[in-house]
């Protein structure tokens, strides 16, 4: 059956403008977002047969591709769906997010939100005034981390750009371990070296992962 030929009292548009987004279920929700099912069935019965595929914790996580295996949910929905995703992970950055750094658990707080779920290693600068107020953050690449795709020249010319004084360095271990390799130990001193001489300070590089983090300045000391 097709939404338009349900009771009104049973459309999730007229029970959200009745009763409110809480008074809905998670199909119903979703319902409203997709808008349309297909020709066999409605969008609350797509929207139930999502959620009971993945479950309501993990769906956000899923990729494109992923969400597109379900009947009835194309790229335009899958994309909305994760756009909803993107949006919720800045939301909940933005509400702790420090305008300056004071330690290298601030800069895991900053990120964490942001590459906690991440697939793949993504390495970011964090560029900062001399008194470590936050500029800008600046993603660098994203993929396997190897020292000869993190090229001295692509993480300063940024922070050039930005006329900032010290830089931080990130990434994220999707295996939710922190601790560096040997790559990302030599990345960290090679990076220091090219800093000095641009008076570019890197003042930590920052390992993001689910069980914690690892922090070069902090094990240094």
């Amino acid at each position: 059956m097709k939404i338009k030929d349900l009771p009104s009292q049973n459309r999730p548009r007229e029970r959200f403008l009745k009763y409110g987004a809480e008074a809905l279920s998670d199909a119903e929700l979703f319902a409203i977002l997709l808008r349309t099912g297909t020709k066999s069935e409605n969008i609350i019965e797509v929207s139930n047969r999502l959620i009971a595929e993945y479950g309501l914790d993990k769906l956000f996580d899923c990729s494109l591709k992923e969400l597109e295996k379900i009947n009835g949910i194309g790229p335009a929905k899958a994309m909305q769906i994760l756009t909803i995703s993107e949006i919720m992970k800045r939301r909940n950055q933005s509400i702790n997010k420090p305008t300056k750094i004071k330690c290298a658990e601030d800069v895991y707080k900053y990120f964490y939100d942001k590459l906690k779920d991440e697939k793949q290693e993504s390495f970011y600068i964090l560029m900062l005034s001399t008194q470590n107020n936050i500029i800008q953050e600046q993603l660098i690449s994203k993929g396997v981390l190897d020292a000869s795709i993190i090229h001295p020249r692509e993480i300063f010319k940024p922070a050039i750009k930005n006329s900032s004084s010290k830089i931080i360095v990130i990434h994220n271990h999707p295996s939710g371990n922190p601790n560096p390799s040997e790559e990302d130990l030599d990345i960290t001193k090679r990076l220091i070296e090219a800093g000095s001489q641009l008076d570019i300070k890197v003042l930590d590089h920052v390992i993001v992962a689910k069980d914690g983090y690892w922090s070069w300045q902090e094990k240094k000391d």
